[in-house]
């Protein structure tokens, strides 16, 4: 054996070895950055139902045993029937009497303390959204800024549909509000929730878009309401194949809308301004029942396109119709599938940030809440301070430690911060912190007159409508029937009925 040669192939060897362990070592740096890239190119899909906030049973999204995702979409935001540049709350309440009938700022305040967020849905299919009714462009945008400061948002969702869909004056006027909102809230994120069908958009919600984009609207998203196809679907496509070919339609859309813009947008891009938006289990149309297997189906594409958003109509829903309860007939509050409860919720929010359970939370520093926890003052609380020798019945609210709480059920001598191991093992669903807002006085002092029908228990009254009852004037705070009207009421801040004063006595 010749002893040079062989020692210069072992120099030849080790050169070849430190230039792979080079080259592979690069190599690897390349990849690990073009990983980095992507993961910072690319967000996971969120996951927000929709609370019908006025619908009773109230739904307590602010609670994760009722509700487990830590984002929800509350609707709707209409214009107010008696004064149409003003919002309230699917007709029924304007901001303040949510506040107090609903306790609905609290609730939000309460979400956000346990790490959730609430986005404010416009509009909906039953009435009207504001830009339809108010033709005031500075009272438009005042009443969209009302709510966003009234809730303290950064995100706002415009459901859009039926006949307001073709309203070109509302969607213009509409355009420039919205346009007027973003500069002057630069991180306000706008979704639109438009109808769809596995051919894509109808024509209307494509100009829409079209004006959106055009007028200057940073759009944040087209959600999909992936709902009641009807004869769009082909017989013996799923709702979930149905589903995905409706968003690859309004892909196809929301890319031509941008490109007649003169606005380039890469694939991932577009598909995360994509959200979609099922009805679960019966949809209106008989024949469209949207399953447990088609949501893990939508779940799946979601996840491999990066799809902007996931949601579903509603969080109402989310449960198993009782016995005698027709399931071919949609519902407001059942699905008309066998499910477990929550479990739709759970299945489309597989894999985002869904809640997990607090017990006994600590309150939040939030600019709202009242000064000290250690003063409950019984002149200004908004419900009667917890006693440990009074009984309280279901439903009944109480003050305890700068906190409002509901009972579950009937209970007595429990104190409503007990420690406990389960959320289920108290008698206390804790709904938030007592307010600022809770202090401002609700009676009002103003003396009777003029003519009045007599309060009736058959009639519907709103917010506004006048009533006489055993010699007193009333004012309905908003929408009621059946509730007696009271001067002075255990529980002032949740009764419909504002007092006016002793009616004077007709001259003979």
């Amino acid at each position: 054996m010749n002893s040079a040669g062989a020692h210069l192939s072992v120099l030849r060897l080790l050169a070849v070895i430190v230039i792979a362990a080079a080259l592979l070592f690069v190599g690897y740096r390349w990849a690990a950055a073009r990983i980095s890239e992507s993961a910072n190119d690319n967000t996971s899909t969120s996951f927000a139902p929709y609370v019908d906030v006025t619908l009773p049973p109230t739904l307590h999204f602010e609670d994760a045993a009722d509700q487990p995702s830590n984002s929800v979409i509350l609707g709707f935001v209409v214009a107010d029937p008696n004064q149409r540049c003003s919002p309230s709350w699917g007709t029924y309440y304007d901001l303040d009497a949510a506040s107090r009938a609903l306790d609905l700022d609290r609730r939000i305040v309460r979400l956000r303390e346990r790490g959730g967020q609430a986005m404010v849905s416009f509009g909906g299919a039953v009435n009207d959204e504001l830009a339809v009714d108010c033709e005031d462009s500075q009272e438009l945008v005042a009443g969209y800024q009302a709510v966003i400061d009234r809730y303290s948002l950064t995100s706002l969702d415009f459901d859009i549909e039926g006949a307001a869909l073709s309203n070109t004056s509302a969607n213009a006027r509409r355009v420039a509000a919205i346009r007027a909102l973003q500069q002057a809230n630069p991180e306000l994120e706008v979704w639109f929730t438009l109808p769809v069908d596995p051919n894509g958009l109808p024509g209307p919600a494509v100009e829409l878009v079209d004006g959106l984009i055009q007028g200057g609207v940073n759009l944040a998203g087209v959600n999909l309401m992936i709902m009641n196809y009807g004869g769009s679907r082909p017989t013996g496509m799923s709702m979930r194949d149905a589903s995905i070919q409706a968003l690859h339609s309004a892909w196809q859309q929301l890319d031509g809308g941008y490109r007649r813009a003169g606005i380039q947008r890469t694939e991932s891009e577009l598909w995360g301004s994509l959200g979609a938006t099922p009805m679960i289990g019966q949809n209106d149309v008989q024949k469209d029942v949207f399953t447990l297997n088609d949501a893990e189906g939508l779940l799946a594409f979601a996840s491999e396109v990066r799809l902007g958003r996931l949601s579903m109509w509603s969080a109402n829903r989310d449960v198993q119709c009782g016995i005698g309860v027709d399931d071919a007939r949609p519902s407001n509050t059942c699905s008309g599938v066998d499910q477990e409860p929550l479990e739709f919720a759970r299945t489309l929010g597989s894999g985002t940030a869904l809640a997990h359970e607090v017990v006994a939370p600590e309150v939040a520093r939030d600019e709202t809440r009242a000064d000290s926890l250690s003063r409950d003052d019984p002149r200004t609380s908004p419900y009667p301070l917890w006693r440990s020798g009074k009984a309280y019945e279901e439903g009944a609210k109480v003050v305890w430690q700068g906190r409002v709480y509901e009972a579950k059920w009937w209970s007595q001598g429990g104190q409503p911060d007990a420690p406990v191991k389960n959320t289920w093992d108290t008698p206390w669903r804790y709904l938030g912190p007592v307010l600022e807002s809770d202090r401002v006085a609700i009676r009002a002092v103003t003396s009777a007159s003029g003519d009045r029908p007599r309060w009736s228990a058959e009639a519907v009254y709103v917010a506004g409508n006048e009533v006489e009852h055993d010699g007193n004037a009333f004012r309905a705070r908003w929408w009621t029937q059946g509730v007696s009207p009271r001067e002075d009421p255990d529980q002032p801040y949740d009764h419909p009925w504002e007092f006016l004063g002793e009616v004077e006595p007709e001259t003979p």
